[in-house]
């Protein structure tokens, strides 16, 4: 019902990993599509908030595509490699009629968004991430103790994670009955900022997406993610996340600047992990670029002067 009060019509797409299953609508009659990806323990569901708040606004977000990633929501597993789901992202894209996309990802969402950019130059007029997950997540799955250090509350959840995968059969009833009793919802408390003010609904869907074998195998695959892909992405990238975001490392967007020539990273005062639910409207306009892009970018350029030259004349021709 929440799909249909949006305009949404759920589809299941035929795909290299199986089978996806998507949101999709708010047909506009362009050819780019508006590809949402959520994060770890998430589904479609995450964007419900962001989309209403569009509606809101007068500015509704059209060409919708809200995947729910293998493992997570009504996909089902096993989680495939990055380079195999970057492809069937496209896939659905194209079979749902859209030739070029704009994509927006949350956390895990926000990293896999950047890999079909930079698989898809040429198709990928923009991309939005929202609390991505970097360098700094990827310290803490490859050594919980030490890279916990600075991400403590994602260690733990690697281990609570862990603790789950072992319990194996005995680990959804355990979860529904601290989800009856309200557990699950205080353990969400460090995901927000202001944790009293979010819909126990949306702490109920996370609860809903906590899959400890398929949070283990994403952690495992962004073990050996190779960032210096991300050098092909020739496409805007715009950035959002909240000050107190417990999932990012600061020295993250550092990084990014470098690796990607047309980057820019917005930090939310007032907001966790989850900037697009409890800011929608600045998350909105944080990624204003990226909702208004519509056109192929420029080939991704051979050195330093050549991409400083693009990029001027991207922002040149976005103005005129």
């Amino acid at each position: 019902m929440d799909a249909i009060r949006l305009g949404l019509r759920r589809v299941v797409v035929p795909t290299g990993v199986g089978p996806i299953a998507v949101r999709a609508g708010r047909a506009s009659g362009s050819p780019v599509a508006t590809i949402l990806l959520h994060g770890a323990a998430g589904s479609w569901r995450t964007w419900e908030q962001l989309i209403t708040a569009s509606d809101d606004l007068h500015l509704p977000l059209s060409d919708i595509v809200a995947l729910d990633l293998p493992g997570w929501g009504e996909t089902p597993g096993p989680v495939p490699d990055p380079a195999d789901l970057a492809v069937a992202i496209a896939a659905v894209a194209r079979a749902l009629g859209y030739p070029r996309w704009r994509i927006v990802g949350h956390s895990l969402g926000g990293v896999i968004a950047l890999d079909v950019a930079a698989r898809f130059p040429r198709e990928t007029v923009a991309v939005g991430v929202v609390s991505p997950s970097g360098a700094g997540a990827r310290a803490v799955t490859r050594r919980p103790l030490s890279g916990g250090l600075r991400l403590p509350w994602l260690a733990g959840m690697v281990w609570a994670m862990r603790i789950l995968q072992g319990l194996g059969p005995l680990s959804r009833p355990l979860l529904r009955g601290l989800r009856r009793i309200g557990v699950l919802h205080a353990l969400a408390r460090p995901l927000f900022r202001h944790p009293d003010g979010v819909d126990r609904a949306v702490t109920d869907a996370l609860a809903d997406e906590i899959r400890p074998s398929a949070f283990l195998a994403a952690a495992r695959a962004s073990r050996s993610h190779d960032d210096g892909v991300w050098r092909r992405i020739a496409c805007p990238v715009r950035s959002v996340r909240g000050t107190h975001d417990v999932f990012v490392a600061a020295r993250d967007a550092r990084e990014w600047a470098r690796l990607m020539r047309d980057y820019d990273d917005r930090v939310l005062d007032d907001s966790g992990h989850f900037a697009h639910v409890e800011q929608p409207v600045p998350t909105l306009r944080a990624l204003r670029e990226v909702w208004a892009a519509d056109r192929v970018p420029a080939r991704p350029a051979t050195d330093a002067r050549t991409r400083a030259r693009g990029a001027r004349r991207f922002r040149d021709d976005a103005r005129s």
